[in-house]
C-alpha cells in the first residue's frame, strides 16, 4: 500500500486514505471485483483512479454523464493525470485522436459512455489491449443505473455484463451512491458481480440539514427558505416543466440568479445553464430530475424540493447533491395532500406489470413515511439502506419535535363524511363540507343535509388537510384513479369508525416563511478570523481569473477548503503547500509561485 499512498499523497495531495479507501485501493489493486456504496463526497472516484495508476495499461470508466466527463477530465489533468474522454459530444477528428493516444499507451484513465463503449468499434478497441494485457480495470460508474425499477435506469447498462464475458480476468468495480438492497442485488446480478466483494459505507451526511414543511404558500415558503442562501449556488427541483419555467421566472424577478433545465429545452440551452450553474458562482438551477445525477459541484449549499420525490432513494441522491465540500448544507421540501394523491395515480394508472407497481408503491409509502416522520428524518433515512443510527439534531424534527394529538374523532368525522357522500368526491370538497362551507357547483347532492356537514368546524383547512394526508399514508384512505382521485375507504378504515383503534397524528406546523427552527449542530467549516478571510476571498479571485482563462470551472483548480486552508496557514514554500489537503505535486508546480505571491501581496497590504 506504500505506493498507493504515495500516489495519494503526490498526485491528489492527500495525506490520508478515509473509511475503507485503503482496503478497497487494495483489494482492486490485487485485481478483486468490488461493489462500492459510498455516499456522494465521500471519495468513490480515488477507488479506481489509484489502482488504475498503479496497474499495467489504461483504466476505462464507464460513465453515463456526458456533461460532466469534461470537468471530471479537466480536474484529472489538473493533477497531472493523463485523462481523456469519449462521448457523442466530440467530432470526428477528436475522437480518433483519443482513440489514437488510447492504443498508443498515451493514457491513465480513459472516460467512455456506456453506448461508446458496446459498438464492435470500440470493442474491437478493447480486444487489441486485452491481448495486450493493457487494460488496467473496468470502472462502472453510478452503477444504480442497471435498476429497472430505479430512478435513473439506463438500458445500455443491463449490456455491460459483456465486460465480464469478454475480459473475465480484468477487474472491475462498480461504485454508486444510491441504492437500497432490492438495488444492490440487481447490480450484481446485471452486472454478473456475484464474487465481487462488497463494500458498503455510511449513508450519512451529518453536513446536511434535512427540512420537510407542509406546504401552503410555496412560493412565499421558499422564498423564506432562499432568503439565508442569497449568493449560494443551489438547486430547486419541481415536478413539471411548465412548474420549472415558472418557478424560475418567478425567483429572477426576485432577484435570484435562477436558470430553468428540463429536457423541453434544446440541448444547447441546456448545455449553456449547465455550464453557468457549474462554472459561476451562486447560480440557482431551478430543474426537473433531468438535471443532476453525478454533479461535481462541490459548493452546492441547498437543495429545495416544491413537490415529492417519488422514492428516497431519489430523494437522497437528489439532496446529495448539496455539500460535497462537507461544508454545512441544507435539503428543505414542502409536502402537501396533493403529493400524495398525484403519486398514487401515477402508478395506479402507469401501465408498468403488477411487479413493478407493488415495488413503486412499497418505495413511495417510504417516502412518504419520511415526510409524515414524528421522529429524527435522518435516522428514518439511513434505516431504508440498512444503517441504525441514533438522533442527529440536524434535522427538523430533531431541532423541534412535532407534538402528537389524539386524531381519533377528527378521523372518524372524515371517514363519515367518505361514507356518506357515496365515496365519489375529493378531499377539497370533503374538507369542505367538514367545514360547514358549500360549493355551489355540487349542490344538487345536497350534501348540506348531511349529519357530517359542518361538523368539523374546530379544525382549520390546514389541519383537516394534514389529517386526510395522514390517513391516506396510512393506508386508511385510497385515492381511486377510476374516478379522477375520488377518496374511498380501505379496509382498515372499519376499525378506526367503530372506535377499535386509536389514532396519533402529527400536529401540523403552519411555518409560512418556510424557516425552521436554528439549532446547535458540529459545523465541519473552517472558521477564518476577519485576516485570514481577507486573504481568502484574495485566493478565491484569483481562482476566478486562473479557472476563466483556462475555461474551467472554479472548483477543478482549488476547492474553497483547500483554499481556506491556505488561507489559515499562510504557507511560505512550495512544500509547505505540498503539506495541504489538495495539493499534489502537480498543482504545487504549476501554481505554487502564484499562490505564493497572493499570499504575500495580502501580507503587505495589511
Amino acid at each position: 500500500m506504500s505506493n498507493a499512498r504515495h500516489i495519494l499523497h503526490s498526485v491528489f495531495g492527500y495525506s490520508e486514505f478515509r473509511g475503507e479507501q485503503a482496503v478497497i485501493v487494495d483489494h482492486v489493486l490485487q485485481g478483486g471485483d468490488a461493489l462500492v456504496l459510498m455516499p456522494t463526497g465521500g471519495g468513490k472516484s480515488l477507488c479506481f483512479q489509484i489502482p488504475a495508476l498503479l496497474r499495467s495499461g489504461c483504466g476505462i470508466v464507464v460513465s453515463p454523464l456526458i456533461a460532466l466527463m469534461q470537468d471530471q477530465v479537466d480536474a484529472l489533468l489538473q493533477s497531472g493525470v493523463k485523462a481523456a474522454f469519449l462521448n457523442s459530444s466530440q467530432d470526428f477528428d477528436t475522437a480518433i485522436a483519443t482513440e489514437r493516444r488510447l492504443m498508443t499507451g498515451e493514457l491513465d484513465l480513459l472516460y467512455v459512455a456506456p453506448e461508446r463503449l458496446l459498438t464492435e468499434r470500440f470493442l474491437g478497441l478493447l480486444d487489441q489491449l486485452s491481448e495486450q494485457q493493457r487494460i488496467a480495470l473496468f470502472a462502472i460508474d453510478e452503477a444504480h443505473c442497471v435498476s429497472q425499477w430505479g430512478h435513473d435506469f439506463r438500458p445500455e447498462y443491463i449490456q455491460l455484463s459483456v465486460l465480464h464475458e469478454r475480459y473475465p480476468t480484468v477487474p472491475r468495480i462498480a461504485l454508486t451512491a444510491t441504492a437500497d438492497e432490492l438495488t444492490r442485488h440487481e447490480i450484481v446480478h446485471r452486472l454478473g458481480l456475484n464474487e465481487a466483494r462488497r463494500f458498503v459505507a455510511s449513508f450519512n451526511r451529518p453536513n446536511i440539514r434535512y427540512s420537510v414543511i407542509e406546504r401552503d404558500n410555496p412560493r412565499r415558503q421558499l422564498q423564506g427558505f432562499l432568503a439565508s442562501h442569497r449568493g449560494e449556488a443551489g438547486i430547486v427541483y419541481c415536478l413539471s416543466r411548465k412548474k420549472v419555467d415558472e418557478t424560475a421566472a418567478w425567483l429572477q424577478t426576485q432577484g435570484f440568479n435562477a436558470l430553468p433545465y428540463h429536457a423541453g429545452l434544446d440541448a444547447g440551452t441546456r448545455r449553456a445553464h449547465q455550464q453557468r450553474f457549474v462554472r459561476d458562482d451562486g447560480v440557482v438551477m431551478v430543474a426537473t430530475i433531468a438535471f443532476g445525477m453525478g454533479i461535481d459541484k462541490p459548493d452546492v449549499r441547498y437543495v429545495a424540493h416544491l413537490d415529492l420525490p417519488k422514492s428516497l432513494e431519489a430523494y437522497y441522491q437528489e439532496t446529495g447533491r448539496a455539500g460535497r465540500d462537507g461544508d454545512p448544507a441544507e435539503a428543505w421540501m414542502t409536502y402537501g395532500l396533493n403529493d400524495v394523491v398525484i403519486h398514487r395515480l401515477r402508478i395506479d394508472e402507469s401501465a408498468a406489470p403488477d411487479e413493478q407497481k407493488r415495488i413503486e408503491r412499497q418505495k413511495l409509502d417510504a417516502m412518504l413515511a419520511y415526510c409524515e416522520a414524528a421522529s429524527c428524518r435522518r435516522t428514518l433515512l439511513l434505516q431504508y439502506f440498512g444503517e441504525i443510527t441514533s438522533a442527529c439534531n440536524n434535522c427538523d424534527t430533531c431541532a423541534s419535535p412535532p407534538q402528537l394529538w389524539d386524531g381519533t374523532i377528527a378521523s372518524q368525522k372524515l371517514l363519515s363524511a367518505v361514507l356518506r357522500t357515496g365515496q365519489r368526491f375529493g378531499s377539497g370538497h370533503l374538507i369542505d363540507l367538514l367545514r360547514g362551507k358549500l360549493n355551489p357547483r355540487i349542490s344538487e347532492y345536497r350534501h348540506d343535509q348531511l349529519p357530517t356537514f359542518g361538523v368539523g368546524k374546530d379544525l382549520d383547512e390546514f389541519t383537516w388537510r394534514a389529517v386526510a394526508r395522514q390517513l391516506l399514508v396510512g393506508g386508511i384512505l385510497h385515492a381511486d384513479a377510476r374516478h379522477f382521485g375520488a377518496i374511498t375507504l380501505t379496509e382498515a378504515a372499519r376499525a378506526v369508525l367503530k372506535g377499535e383503534t386509536t389514532l396519533m397524528l402529527r400536529r401540523p406546523r403552519k411555518l409560512t416563511s418556510g424557516k425552521v427552527p436554528r439549532y446547535s449542530r458540529d459545523d465541519k467549516k473552517i472558521d477564518l478570523d476577519i485576516a485570514d478571510m481577507g486573504l481568502f476571498e484574495a485566493l478565491r479571485a484569483w481562482r476566478s481569473t486562473e479557472a476563466k482563462g483556462q475555461g474551467v470551472p472554479a472548483y477543478v483548480i482549488m476547492h474553497d477548503r483547500t483554499l481556506r486552508e491556505i488561507a489559515r496557514t499562510r504557507p511560505a514554500t512550495r512544500d509547505q503547500l505540498l503539506d495541504l489537503p489538495g495539493i499534489g505535486e502537480a498543482r504545487a508546480e504549476h501554481y505554487g509561485e502564484a499562490l505564493l505571491r497572493v499570499i504575500d501581496e495580502a501580507a503587505r497590504g495589511m
